[in-house]
């Protein structure tokens, strides 16, 4: 380590082995620190306009890329190298040529048809070299599609195609194209982020995450499992990527659970299920958080600010897994005692503790993420010199380049796959495949829930979280919006009190329906809605909803969404996360990820939370409420799914417990939550005496 550590600090043991990797590249080293630092000052002081901008955030990492993913050997390096800079080159090219293009009234000439047909193509590569085959076979099919066999297909689908100069022009300066407005959320709130993660990480960050988290859960039953859910946690406002995550704590967190006497599938089934949970947590919640502040134009501080119940209450969830299962295995002892919190806190925390909270304020005071993400940058290095490894210029140069190396596959992959969302919108595919949703559902909320669930599946077998996010969202956000929206409409329609707007839309739309408004009920009014034209629905809705619910409700759409984006990092056949913490845990991978499967199960019941309560779309007080609820509810399922709680659940009781997380998940009556609330309690205070009865006549 010492070879690699400046003359004046230490390199954190959690990052030795990259820095080493990085630095034994000597190229490939600077030529990240000063693609970081450009993009430093790109999103602090430049004033360089947006698309040349997210052009040289492209041609960097794809010369990155290059540099890093390599094919072939020997004398073939050479001329993939060429190829790599060629693809550069071009798209530099393209800075310069844009205004030309525009002047000659969108035409292109043979240059500006070479260098684009090999940017495009040099995109598609790169983005196989770092993500595999699925999202370049998409890009190909889209394309094709626009240009030649869209024409040829009958039904809604079908759309007369486009001509090569406009589906190559569009693909590469198109709103949602290569250089587009995904591009530039990558350039910019992305980038910001994963740097501030890197800086955090070369401060010693990712190393005070673990000791704090033994120094919290040492002392706890089933302590090392609680260990690995609250490091992934606080480990996901690092970095935001769920794999890095698992990788990153598993080799920690995964021995000791199973030296601790846990199940080696089960300890990577906790770190693989903590680790997805990462890209919940706020502030930075993965790459998938900034792009849903663009499509829907919510402040990020908001989206920062609802995630924050649902995301600790699926890591509760994790802790009571990790909790009976220690019970389940006879671990009623603590195993660790851990560090003392608040001597650690002020020797190593620092850098973690001032820049974090730094960040989380100034996002809630309003100031942009970029914004906020280049203070925290700074905040990191100046808390630095109060704990051990102060971050002087060698240091800083490792943060930059790692940032840029942690990058390279987001930034490839999040440019690359504008070029399938500018199909789409070209194609209005997304709003046919709404409406398709909306059919096949006939009405019902649940039914699009599940439908989006099993696109979100299969799509996560090929794609990363992120691009199966923003696929998902493009085609399916409409549809649930709609849905969710209509309920309220609903309620409004059985209120009364209708504006004479509102009356003529409906007279025109459904004169039927006009006599039923007054006594109206739930039933009927959802049923003339679904009877509408979609168009109507859409002139209905912001005259019979507040525009702030209307947000809320958005907002909560693409949540479930995003949420149910993640559950192909746990879910066989293809969960990449499990695969990781499998491999550490030296378990077979697909039964693995059944493990992590059922311990990720608030997965799929806080979405249900998010379209069925108002969580997400009420006040701060409806949110406690429904929290707590569920905290209870998530106790009450685990303790079921496990036949666990202090000790084995009789079949009876475990209906008992199954029936309690029903009724407590439930979007039922407060009274019939209290009861449920007193029931489980009950039921949790006297298991809890008999297990204390049976150790002490054990002891005995």
């Amino acid at each position: 380590m010492a070879n690699f550590a400046s003359s004046w600090n230490l390199v954190p043991d959690s990052m030795c082995d990259e820095v080493a990797q990085l630095r034994s590249r000597r190229v490939v080293y600077i030529l990240s620190a000063l693609l970081a630092a450009l993009h430093y000052w790109f999103n602090s002081f430049g004033n360089v306009d947006s698309q040349m901008q997210n052009i040289i955030h492209f041609a960097g990492f794809s010369l990155l890329c290059g540099l890093l993913y390599p094919r072939g050997s020997s004398w073939l390096r050479y001329i993939d190298l060429a190829f790599t800079l060629t693809v550069c080159g071009g798209a530099i090219y393209l800075i310069f040529a844009q205004d030309m293009i525009y002047d000659r009234g969108v035409k292109l000439v043979a240059a500006d048809w070479v260098v684009g047909i090999l940017v495009i193509i040099g995109a598609v590569e790169f983005t196989r070299r770092a993500t595999g085959w699925i999202i370049p076979v998409l890009i190909v099919i889209a394309l094709s599609y626009i240009t030649w066999w869209g024409d040829l297909i009958p039904g809604v689908f079908r759309f007369g195609g486009l001509s090569l100069e406009t589906t190559l022009f569009r693909s590469l300066f198109g709103d949602d194209a290569l250089f587009g407005n995904i591009a530039r959320i990558s350039a910019t709130f992305v980038f910001m982020f994963i740097l501030f993660g890197a800086f955090l990480l070369r401060s010693g960050a990712g190393d005070f995450v673990i000791h704090l988290s033994r120094a919290v859960a040492g002392k706890l039953v089933g302590g090392p499992g609680i260990v690995a859910v609250i490091a992934s946690g606080l480990t996901g406002t690092i970095s935001g990527s769920a794999i890095a995550n698992t990788a990153s704590t598993g080799v920690i967190t995964i021995p000791l659970m199973k030296k601790a006497g846990f199940p080696a599938k089960f300890a990577a089934g906790v770190e693989a299920s903590a680790s997805t949970g990462g890209q919940l947590m706020p502030p930075i919640m993965g790459a998938g958080a900034f792009v849903m502040a663009s499509y829907t134009q919510i402040p990020y501080g908001t989206i920062v600010a609802v995630s924050l119940i649902p995301a600790l209450l699926y890591f509760f969830s994790l802790a009571f897994y990790v909790r009976f299962e220690a019970f389940k295995q006879g671990m009623t002892q603590a195993a660790d005692d851990g560090p003392r919190v608040w001597p650690l806190v002020f020797k190593e925390g620092l850098s973690f503790i001032i820049p974090v909270t730094m960040l989380i304020g100034m996002l809630v005071a309003g100031f942009t993420p970029v914004y906020a993400g280049a203070i925290a940058v700074l905040a990191v290095i100046v808390s630095s010199w109060f704990t051990p490894i102060k971050m002087g210029p060698g240091a800083i140069m490792d943060a930059l380049a790692m940032g840029a190396r942690n990058m390279v596959m987001t930034a490839v992959l999040l440019c690359t796959v504008g070029l399938i969302v500018n199909v789409i919108a070209t194609a209005g595919i997304g709003n046919t495949f709404s409406l398709m949703i909306t059919q096949w559902a006939g009405g019902s909320l649940i039914i699009a829930i599940t439908l989006v669930a099993l696109a979100s599946l299969v799509l996560g077998m090929g794609l990363p979280v992120t691009a199966s996010y923003i696929v998902l969202a493009t085609l399916s956000a409409p549809a649930l919006f709609g849905l969710m929206a209509n309920v309220d409409m609903a309620h409004a329609l059985v209120a009364g009190n209708l504006g004479e707007g509102v009356k003529a839309i409906i007279m025109l739309a459904s004169p039927e329906s006009l006599s039923l408004l007054d006594g109206m009920d739930f039933d009927q009014a959802m049923g003339m809605l679904q009877s509408m034209p979609g168009e109507t629905v859409t002139l209905l809705r912001p005259l019979l909803v507040d525009e702030a619910k209307l947000t809320l409700i958005l907002l909560a759409a693409h949540m479930i969404i995003f949420w149910l984006s993640q559950d192909s990092n746990v879910t066989p056949p293809v969960c990449l996360c499990t695969f990781t913490a499998a491999t550490i845990a030296k378990t077979p991978p697909i039964a693995t990820g059944f493990t992590s499967w059922k311990i990720a199960k608030a997965l799929y019941i806080l979405p249900l939370l998010f379209a069925y309560t108002p969580m997400l779309t009420g006040t701060l007080y409806d949110a406690l409420e429904v929290g707590l609820y569920a905290l209870l509810g998530l106790y009450a399922f685990t303790s079921a799914v496990q036949g666990w709680h202090r000790i084995k659940l009789v079949l009876p009781l475990r209906i008992l417990m199954a029936t309690c997380a029903v009724t407590l998940l439930w979007p039922a009556d407060r009274v019939v939550h209290i009861v449920a609330t007193v029931v489980l309690v009950g039921l949790a205070i006297t298991l809890t005496r008999k297990a204390r009865v049976i150790g002490d006549l054990t002891t005995a």
